[in-house]
């Protein structure tokens, strides 16, 4: 099938529309710069959705793309199965609204042209890391997504912003350390970096070494990446300090693509999911949770809340992989995709305050609601998704997590996310009482709204997270079953990549 080819553009077209940026930004008026980078990002997301529904059509339910016409495992390849799909379509959806936010956003900026090539190289990344099927190349995807992103937090060149960036491109490049380590033991071992290959050599051959201190490089690695505590200190200070539209991307997809896509995909489809594996997840999950959960309380920077609220909600997101239960890798997937929608939309609200009245301290504010209902509203359907209530989409992620968890006997785990739960409200809380709430300080009386083109993806990531929960009905349910089923087969990757007719 020539559809496969169609797994290239998803790293094709964000590669081009950097190129064409940086190239031709000084030639070019910057209508038609925004309205690139919009076209761009609007293919990518078409691209997706069509990607799922010629997956669905597929006899196999996987699709592989062979560069150079080489078939695995000597050659490279490009993957499209249920798990990638649904990630594509994650990472893509929030990019998009993410370039609307940008049209307005950063239309004065000076330095727009260089924000929009490191934005599309870091887009390349993220989908590559998706799509490949290869360790090698997702590690170099990976770094392409990182190091873009390095720049980006930075990019304002003040003080604190290049103090985040230095910290999280060292914190980062250690967890990189950890993962070319680990690559380098394993294609030792193996032979091979195909990752359907490298599963069916460690299937025949025992590496009781090998396997179990990988992981350990692994769960380092991208647990840097993912934000995982104790491996978290990084991500409060570059979330912060990022430009609203990237901590957007960087809360909302990046960690969980470079750090729990990748983990998972390893661990179940490579490795297959050891008892010690499970458990490290679910530990590292609860403690996420509880450590993250605690420190969001005394926080004043809004954004900074904000992102010590991700620490907590990549918990949730490991402990449902980490129970391994076709329930509980459901909840986890769901609430990749709630999480994805609810925190990119707290990050551009938060965006929009301080485009507004030019401050991130909620001590600072007060009664915003009267000038910025829109804002106000789009921020509380986020945070009573985020905390779990219902009706809202994270509401039905996190109490899938909890039903799977008292299903496998684990009532301390389910206690715990409760607990998280309510530590997340509170925070919220705190935020909807300082910044929207009470009586408007005279400074604000002539405070206006956001401009349109910021406000128009706060409303539409509003509605996901209040209509999100209708995935999980039979007409949409195959976009999360099927993503699931690549993970609850585990190690059936390998006869299904390597036993694929070439496409």
């Amino acid at each position: 099938m020539v559809y496969a080819s169609i797994t290239t553009f998803f790293v094709v077209i964000p590669l081009s529309t950097a190129f064409l940026v940086s190239i031709f930004a000084r030639f070019m008026k910057k209508g038609y710069m925004y309205g690139l980078s919009l076209l761009s990002s609007t293919l990518l997301l078409f691209i997706s959705f069509y990607a799922f529904i010629l997956l669905s059509k597929s006899p196999d339910n996987i699709l592989i793309y062979n560069i150079g016409g080489w078939a695995p495992p000597f050659g490279i390849c490009l993957v499209l199965d249920g798990l990638s799909v649904f990630m594509l379509v994650t990472i893509n959806l929030i990019a998009f609204f993410v370039s609307i936010y940008n049209l307005s956003y950063i239309e004065k900026h000076e330095d727009a042209p260089k924000f929009l090539t490191l934005f599309f190289m870091m887009l390349a990344g993220l989908n590559g890391v998706a799509i490949t099927g290869d360790l090698f190349n997702l590690f170099v995807f990976l770094e392409v997504a990182s190091i873009a992103s390095y720049a980006l937090v930075s990019f304002y060149g003040r003080a604190e912003e290049l103090e985040a960036a230095f910290k999280y491109a060292i914190m980062s490049s250690v967890g990189s350390c950890f993962v070319f380590i680990g690559i380098a033991f394993l294609y030792s071992f193996t032979s091979t970096l195909n990752m359907a290959d490298m599963s069916r050599v460690l299937m025949s051959k025992q590496g009781f070494f090998v396997v179990p201190f990988v992981s350990v490089l692994f769960i380092m690695g991208f647990g840097l990446k993912a934000a995982l505590a104790p491996f978290h200190t990084w991500l409060p200070d570059a979330h912060s300090s990022a430009p609203a539209s990237i901590s957007a991307i960087l809360s909302g997809v990046l960690i969980k693509t470079l750090g729990v896509y990748v983990i998972v995909r390893i661990f179940f489809n490579i490795f297959g999911m050891a008892v010690y594996l499970l458990n490290a997840l679910m530990i590292l999950g609860v403690f996420s949770m509880l450590v993250a959960g605690f420190l969001a309380l005394p926080q004043w920077n809004i954004k900074r809340l904000f992102a010590y609220s991700s620490i907590g909600q990549i918990g949730y997101i490991a402990l449902g992989f980490g129970l391994a239960t076709p329930l509980g890798i459901i909840g986890a997937l769901f609430h990749i995709f709630a999480h994805s929608a609810a925190k990119s939309l707290l990050f551009l609200t938060a965006g929009n305050i301080d485009y507004v009245i030019k401050t991130r301290d909620l001590r600072e504010m007060s009664g915003l609601k009267e000038k910025m209902p829109v804002t106000a509203g789009s921020n509380l359907m986020a945070s009573m998704s985020v905390s779990g209530i219902p009706p809202f989409a994270g509401f039905f992620s996190k109490l899938i997590i909890l039903i799977a968890c008292i299903q496998k006997g684990y009532y301390l785990y389910a206690v715990i996310a409760v607990i998280g739960s309510v530590l997340t409200l509170s925070a919220f809380a705190k935020v909807q009482r300082f910044a929207f709430f009470g009586e408007l300080k005279e400074k604000f009386e002539n405070v206006k709204e956001a401009p349109l083109a910021m406000l128009i993806p706060c409303v539409c990531l509003a509605g996901i997270c209040i209509f999100g929960g209708l995935l999980l009905l039979p007409p949409f349910r195959p976009f999360i079953d099927n993503a699931a089923a690549v993970l609850i087969e585990g190690t059936k990757y390998s006869t299904n990549v390597l036993g694929t007719v070439i496409r």
